[in-house]
């Protein structure tokens, strides 16, 4: 895991990259403050002026979502933007929205993992670019300014700024350090649903509106990521890993046998759904009301991931083998 950003201390008047909802943006350091007017050894928070932007969006953050500004953050910030470019390109045959119910039947494994896209559009710049390594990533990270952002879906789902760390800590083992997370995670994606489902049914009235609408949102969920997981949700170098998955999935017999992407698949991947989803869902019809309701049912859900990621993401990544390296590189 990279080293905790916690520690990291920051100028007046540096020059950083800030993550803004899901993408980084170049900004400056205006000034820091203890996080605790009470005590004054507590971490700093800094706020920070985004580059072209109004001085009204100017906000006090906390050094997790900091990053220096050196090549290697920009060349992330680059690539968190090519996959949201990506991910608002239309995604054929969408899974159902969340309010939709229906059966976890074996037909969630096959025809549904048979694109090839996988991450050829949300990571291919994990390959060597071809042009001038200097000019392409100019080219890449343009400062998204105010109207644009403005003009983007409005579908808002915060994500705690704990999980954004590990998410980059993820996209830096998988695409720098040639590493795979672990398969099949001892805490699979159905599991931690299914966990999370009978804990919070019993804060709620059996029957009641809010009570079914918690048991759609994770059927949805469950959909959406057996869906999505092979479209969109890998890193290129993950692919060969999902292959050989998918190959013992539809093989009577073999270890996976009558299970589901969700049953082999973890929180890392899980996450990654976490990000995606505002894309997704501002692909669907659904109305206003409708995803306010699933907004919040999903800010609570990666509240309660992020309390307990000691749980869930804390398995450490393994180095791949020459010969994996090899396959996954087309060598």
């Amino acid at each position: 895991m990279a080293p905790t950003h916690q520690q990291m201390v920051y100028q007046k008047d540096e020059k950083v990259l800030c993550f803004h909802h899901e993408l980084l943006y170049e900004a400056k350091v205006l000034d820091s403050k203890p996080s605790d007017s009470n005590d004054k050894k507590s971490p700093l928070h800094y706020r920070v002026h985004y580059k072209g932007w109004k001085n009204t969006w100017d906000d006090w953050v906390p050094p997790e979502r900091l990053r220096r500004f050196t090549e290697e953050n920009i060349e992330l910030a680059a690539q968190l933007k090519r996959e949201m470019e990506a991910l608002r390109r239309p995604t054929p045959k969408l899974p159902p929205h969340p309010n939709k119910k229906s059966g976890r039947g074996s037909g969630s494994t096959g025809g549904d993992y048979n694109s090839a896209r996988a991450s050829e559009e949300r990571h291919s710049s994990v390959q060597a670019p071809s042009g001038p390594r200097g000019q392409k990533r100019g080219r890449d990270f343009e400062i998204e300014k105010e109207e644009a952002f403005h003009t983007r879906p409005s579908v808002r789902i915060p994500v705690p700024d704990h999980l954004k760390a590990l998410l980059v800590d993820d996209w830096e083992n998988v695409t720098k350090n040639l590493q795979l997370v672990p398969l099949p995670s001892k805490t699979p994606v159905n599991d931690i649903l299914q966990t999370y489902l009978e804990e919070e049914k019993t804060k709620r009235t059996a029957g009641s509106a809010e009570y079914e609408l918690l048991e759609e949102v994770i059927q949805g969920l469950r959909e959406y990521f057996e869906k999505c997981l092979g479209r969109i949700l890998l890193y290129r170098f993950e692919r060969e890993q999902f292959f050989e998955i998918r190959a013992q999935l539809d093989i009577h017999g073999k270890e996976f046998a009558g299970k589901t992407i969700g049953d082999i698949y973890g929180a890392e991947h899980l996450c990654r759904l976490f990000v995606s989803l505002p894309e997704l869902i501002a692909q669907t019809n659904m109305d206003p009301q409708s995803v306010n309701k699933l907004r919040d049912e999903i800010s609570k859900l990666t509240s309660w991931v992020a309390k307990r990621s000691n749980k869930y993401l804390s398995t450490p990544y393994e180095n791949a083998s020459q010969e994996y390296i090899e396959k996954a590189r087309g060598v």
